[in-house]
């Protein structure tokens, strides 16, 4: 809506209403003319609600001089979105301390790198592992207010999803945008992201997890919007903080013009199983985390090395396989292009045993075939050790044998 609240044109609407009502009822003409009157008019005591002159401004259509808001008042224009920046939310477990807990009067500030930039985004919130209403706001992008329906705050209900109005703030591609949120609270538990790999902040004390919010949308036509559903390699374990060297971010890099791309990693996640800490299993949240994107044209699909080295096991290739050929026939009702990943190398993992990796290998097998995927992404053929290649290369270890370093990332990243 407009730069006139939702609020502001319905208490508009009822003076007018209730003079109208007044007349009928057997009030004069004049008294109603009064209702209406003062309805629409501003207390020279009380500021008018929205920006003064000079304050940041989210740069919708204004009022004009007869009080109608220059622009449509209804459902909002159409703009075409792409998902510029977005991370896969789990419900918090006894030992998630902020997020069981929830807050009350806090504001919580992220920093957030976009893969594409632009000069309006919307911000996304939600909290699908909530029971109880929260109340969001004020909320600032870059310092510029964030609105809802013209509203500075508004009530995230259990389980839902909001959208902002449009922001008018520039950011180029690659470019971070910080979002602060006032939570007045209290909230009880909420949805987060455990670990973006990013520092952010609870008042002062600083955090590596994003709370409620979900995702940054940039109005960019002709940008189509890459998913890619994965794990703890894909979220960013073993690159640095605060670096964005997670390979999604190297992919984007690579582009003069870059891609919107969406991280849906979760550490621990597993295409077959959901796990209390580690998440809703890939199929489970593929509705949510993908399909709910604006304008995803691609899904990359890596996920599958925490199906066969975490406890319990998948140790029948037949099964992930299926796994995938349901993700890829859900993907395809919706016409999107399916990239999938081979399963790395994990030998020097804590877990890793030989009959886990002929498992690996077993399915990389069938998937090199091209049957599975409408393209391949050779990860185990881009990180192995020619020497040894159930390794990784000692150049791309982080450390663990099982997730990459920046160079392990970029070499992922130059193989897509």
């Amino acid at each position: 809506m407009g730069g006139v609240s939702r609020r502001a044109i319905l208490g508009g609407t009822a003076g007018v209403v209730g003079g109208a009502l007044g007349v009928a009822a057997g009030g004069s003409p004049a008294a109603a003319t009064a209702g209406a009157s003062a309805a629409n008019s501003t207390s020279p005591t009380t500021p008018a609600s929205g920006p003064t002159a000079g304050e940041p401004t989210t740069g919708q259509p204004t009022a004009g001089a007869d009080g109608a808001t220059a622009g449509r008042i209804g459902p909002s224009a159409r703009r075409r979105w792409a998902a510029c920046w977005a991370t896969a939310q789990t419900a918090p477990t006894p030992t998630d301390a902020d997020a069981i807990a929830g807050f009350t009067d806090t504001t919580i500030r992220s920093t957030l790198r976009l893969s594409a930039g632009g000069t309006t985004v919307r911000l996304r919130f939600a909290n699908p592992f909530g029971t109880t209403p929260v109340v969001i706001g004020p909320v600032t992008a870059n310092a510029k207010p964030v609105l809802f329906g013209g509203e500075k705050d508004v009530v995230l209900a259990a389980g839902a999803t909001i959208v902002s109005d449009p922001v008018y703030v520039a950011v180029p591609d690659g470019g971070d945008l910080v979002v602060s949120m006032y939570l007045p609270g209290p909230t009880g538990p909420i949805s987060f992201h455990r670990n973006v790999h990013a520092t952010g902040y609870i008042g002062n004390r600083p955090t590596n997890s994003v709370f409620l919010l979900n995702g940054v949308d940039v109005e960019a036509p002709g940008r189509s919007v890459i998913a890619v559903l994965g794990d703890s390699i894909t979220e960013g374990v073993g690159t640095p903080d605060n670096a964005n060297l997670r390979w999604p971010d190297q992919y984007a890099a690579r582009f003069r013009r870059r891609p919107a791309i969406a991280n849906l990693g979760i550490s621990g996640n597993r295409v077959l199983l959901t796990d209390a800490r580690f998440g809703p299993s890939g199929q489970s949240r593929f509705d949510r985390d993908v399909l709910s994107l604006p304008n995803v044209h691609t899904l990359v699909l890596f996920l599958g090395i925490n199906d066969i080295q975490q406890p319990p096991s998948q140790t029948d290739p037949e099964r992930l396989l299926q796994g995938y050929d349901q993700l890829v026939r859900r993907a395809h009702d919706h016409d999107l292009e399916v990239v999938g990943a081979t399963i790395g190398p994990f030998k020097g993992w804590i877990r890793y045993t030989d009959e886990l990796d002929q498992v690996r290998n077993d399915v990389n097998a069938v998937l090199r075939q091209g049957h599975v995927f409408d393209r391949l992404l050779d990860v185990d053929a881009a990180l192995r050790d020619p020497a040894d290649q159930a390794r990784l290369r000692p150049g791309f270890d982080s450390g663990d044998g099982l997730h990459p370093n920046q160079a392990g990332a970029k070499a992922i990243a130059l193989a897509l």
